[in-house]
């Protein structure tokens, strides 16, 4: 029980006669693979920020990639995949890829042809655009922006103010908050 509970804290859904209710969003019926996953496109069932009744989305491989509370969308064409959560009031947006167990939340947003895999996090007010990849334990948050081509992998954190661009690669250990800059 204690994890359908905890299951609902994240989700935010409400039950009725034993399932989870999703007034936010469905699966439109539509269906394509990547990567070797079943992904679903969705649809909006009601008006939330970033879509509107009837509008469609996105591509999630099942409705445990997208929390039903919120204003949390996958907007078309970007894909979230695997055990993938997008929550709060954050937005997944262009070609995007969010995938593994990484977690996107808060007013956070994916877009472009950007890449968030395996355990990361990308939280608060972050926006990761371009072709970046933010993959393994990484975590970005706070007003931070990584864009264009720059590779952030392992046990890295991203915070504050902080620009990582260009070609910028940042692996195991490293750290930069504040109002830094880091391009490659």
């Amino acid at each position: 029980m204690k994890d359908e509970q905890a299951l609902h804290v994240l989700r935010g859904a409400d039950r009725f006669n034993g399932r989870w209710v999703n007034d936010k969003y469905t699966l439109a019926g539509e269906t394509k693979t990547v990567k070797g996953h079943t992904l679903h496109r969705i649809m909006a069932l009601k008006d939330i920020a970033y879509a509107r009744a009837g509008q469609l989305g996105g591509w999630i491989e099942s409705e445990k990639n997208l929390s039903v509370s919120g204003d949390a969308w996958v907007a078309e064409g970007a894909h979230v995949l695997g055990d993938a959560l997008v929550l709060g009031d954050a937005l997944i947006f262009g070609d995007a890829i969010v995938s593994g167990s990484a977690r996107v939340t808060g007013k956070a947003r994916v877009g472009d042809r950007a890449w968030v895999s395996a355990s990361a996090m990308v939280s608060d007010d972050a926006l990761v655009t371009g072709k970046a990849r933010i993959c393994g334990h990484a975590q970005v948050g706070g007003s931070a922006w990584v864009g264009d081509h720059a590779w952030i992998e392992g046990k890295v954190g991203v915070f504050g103010y902080a620009r990582v661009r260009g070609h910028a690669r940042l692996v195991d250990d490293e750290w930069i908050s504040g109002e830094m800059m880091m391009a490659g």
